[in-house]
């Protein structure tokens, strides 16, 4: 079998780092289960991945938007109460979590000008 080359595949592509990344969801792909549309033999999945971009066959269009919704995806919330505990086994890190979770939750907004102002006040009596 012919060797594939970057410089096969670049006319499908706008760049190297495009084809790398492509290449990574096309190898996915076949990984998964999607059929080649090039002959396979015993290539590995990213030999296959390059060879398919470089043929031509290939909708890098869709490819591409693959790539991109692969990325769009969040994990849905179980329920509607989120938490920010790690739910650690050590207590002592379990106790950091609870407290940074109940002052996000309880404290007032604060104003930045007061930061700024505290910052300033303390900045002016540690130079004394």
């Amino acid at each position: 079998m012919a060797r594939t080359t970057n410089s096969d595949t670049l006319p499908f592509v706008e760049s190297r780092y495009e084809l790398g990344m492509l290449a990574s969801q096309r190898v996915r792909d076949l990984n998964g289960g999607a059929t080649p549309v090039v002959e396979r033999g015993n290539d590995k999945p990213t030999v296959t991945a390059l060879r398919e971009i470089a043929s031509g066959k290939l909708d890098v269009a869709n490819l591409r938007h693959e790539f991109v919704q692969s990325y769009k995806e969040t994990p849905a919330v179980e329920n509607a109460e989120e938490t920010l505990e790690v739910n650690s086994v050590d207590p002592a890190l379990r106790e950091i979590d609870a407290e940074l979770e109940e002052s996000l939750v309880t404290e007032d907004p604060v104003d930045a000008t007061e930061l700024v102002a505290e910052d300033v006040a303390d900045d002016e009596s540690d130079d004394e």
